[in-house]
């Protein structure tokens, strides 16, 4: 179920994002980065089962690799430690982060070709369109 998420995605838009990182604790310097960067998403599952997520940009590349359902530390693109863990939901990749007694979700899902990203903290949804490159 994974291989639908698996390629290099190539932003194309960006909704509510600045509300989403204001939510989530991201200062105003970073926030401005953020919000100008358009980085692609790669996704891939190596020899071992593990998944990876690259989020490349010309101001910053993370990777995470994971199991489904297993947690992990997650350092963010905007420096924070996190407790995250991946699991597949009616066809989403759900990502679930926790901190400092907060919890943020990313739901992917391909629809129509695009990979559609929903950033949630509370009530604030973000949400981020990607079109297969690769």
């Amino acid at each position: 179920m994974v291989e639908t998420f698996v390629g290099t995605w190539k932003m194309t838009s960006s909704e509510n994002f600045d509300e989403y990182m204001k939510a989530i604790g991201v200062g105003f310097a970073t926030r401005q980065v953020g919000n100008r960067t358009k980085p692609n998403l790669v996704v891939c599952v190596d020899d071992q089962g593990l998944i990876c997520m690259k989020s490349q940009s010309t101001f910053k590349t993370t990777e995470i690799k994971f199991k489904l359902n297993e947690s992990f530390e997650e350092i963010t693109a905007d420096d924070r430690k996190t407790t995250t863990v991946v699991t597949l939901e009616n066809g989403k990749l759900v990502q679930k982060q926790t901190w400092d007694g907060k919890e943020s979700r990313i739901e992917r899902e391909v629809t129509d070709g695009k990979l559609v990203a929903k950033c949630i903290m509370g009530d604030v949804v973000a949400v981020r369109t990607y079109v297969k490159e690769a």
